[in-house]
């Protein structure tokens, strides 16, 4: 006889949080989800909900968003599964209960806000997913399972972090209820700095491959940014032709994307 999925709470925000969230309450009972506040969001810079709490509110859970999270916070689960939060986690609040993380690198590569960024970036062939222990330092906990899986030379950050939310949930189920850890290795710690204005540029004195791979780190959904023909663009597509850069569908500032053919045809 199975025994019963414990029931899970869930702290997460952006995307790729809700992502797992809605996997997860497709195999286990979700208690609740925690989240950061309402913020401004888009152009227009108006107040909106984070992308989990849109799914958890789809799903009929309920959500707690407190601006930092206190103890004794009433999440109904022994454990919370932690992705793409974007809060620190209080040291007392971590000891109530166990609260896995859920981070897209092969730990203790790509600690960090930007890890699938970051690995398409500096052009790793291979990343995956860890489950570890949630502690006070950034991602340094003890490892409960580990997969990884090939980056495809055409694979944008969309098709990784999709990809990395559907092993996830496969991983937490190898390892609930009662999940056992292996420290982290020290010797490979890197960094997956948050994105910056700066990294959304594109240098075209750079080789083609590098220009590529920031492109597909930073697509579908922040965008690298380019002048050309002498107008700013997003590029959100490119192949490398030889040797040179060849973009394949850009977006001009206050217009919709189209096709870099699309878009020449427009400038005669």
């Amino acid at each position: 006889m199975t025994p019963a999925r414990p029931p899970l709470a869930v702290a997460a925000t952006a995307p790729f949080g809700a992502d797992v969230l809605e996997r997860l309450a497709a195999r286990h009972e979700i208690t609740a989800l925690l989240t950061r506040p309402d913020a401004p969001r888009g152009r227009g810079r108006k107040t909106g909900a984070p992308p989990a709490k849109e799914t958890a509110e789809r799903l009929g859970l309920r959500v707690f968003q407190p601006a930092r999270p206190e103890p004794g916070l009433d999440l109904g689960a022994d454990t919370v599964i932690v992705v793409a939060y974007g809060l620190l986690i209080p040291e007392e609040v971590l000891e109530e209960r166990l609260w896995l993380n859920v981070h897209p690198s092969l730990l203790p590569r790509w600690r960090g806000a930007a890890p699938v960024e970051r690995a398409i970036m500096a052009g790793d062939t291979e990343t995956g997913v860890t489950i570890h222990r949630t502690v006070k330092e950034l991602d340094a906990g003890p490892i409960a399972a580990q997969r990884s899986f090939p980056i495809g030379v055409q694979d944008d950050a969309g098709a990784v972090y999709g990809r990395s939310a559907a092993l996830a949930v496969d991983l937490l189920d190898s390892v609930l209820p009662e999940p056992e850890f292996t420290p982290q290795d020290e010797a490979g710690v890197t960094y997956a700095e948050k994105i910056t204005a700066t990294d959304r540029e594109l240098d075209w004195s750079e080789p083609p491959d590098e220009l590529l791979n920031r492109i597909r780190a930073l697509s579908p959904h922040i965008g690298a940014r380019a002048v050309l023909d002498g107008r700013p663009v997003t590029v959100w597509s490119a192949r490398v032709a030889g040797d040179r850069l060849e973009p394949l569908e850009v977006q001009p500032e206050g217009k919709r994307r189209m096709t870099y053919d699309e878009f020449q045809r427009g400038l005669r």
